[in-house]
């Protein structure tokens, strides 16, 4: 009979016949996810007692997830913009630089590798000293 008295500090057993093939599974994922059996069960029919709270955790994670994607999307949003003014950028500093007569252009070509090893240097100095870049490659890892 469930209606006994029991003491405080221990809880009513029940035992349970369960397929070799169904307690094999359960002790292999008790012993994979460092829980207890009981644990396991005592969650497993929660579940079945109450299938609206398991409901309400689903909600809970895809209203998480939607709000992951609307991130998502304004960071390729910003992005395709960032990249849409740099070409823009580009294409205009082309479109209104004027070729360099021939005298010059050996000259001016050392001075815009100088320019290039030195924005390179200062990019790769600006990376190698910020921390974001840190948590990235160790989540990729």
């Amino acid at each position: 009979m469930c209606f006994r008295i029991f003491n405080l500090m221990s809880k009513p057993r029940v035992n349970l016949r369960l397929s070799t093939k169904t307690h094999a599974e359960l002790c292999r994922r008790a012993d994979a996810y460092g829980l207890t059996k009981t644990a396991i069960l005592e969650a497993a029919l929660e579940h079945y007692f109450n299938p609206e709270k398991a409901n309400r955790l689903e909600d809970r994670v895809l209203s998480n997830m939607d709000e992951i994607s609307e991130r998502l999307s304004r960071v390729e949003r910003n992005i395709e913009l960032s990249l849409e003014a740099f070409g823009q950028y580009v294409f205009y500093w082309l479109a209104r630089t004027d070729p360099l007569p021939d005298g010059e252009r050996e000259a001016a070509q050392a001075l815009a590798e100088r320019r290039f090893e030195f924005f390179i240097g200062q990019v790769s100095r600006q990376l190698f000293n910020d921390r974001r870049w840190e948590k990235i490659e160790g989540a990729a890892s």
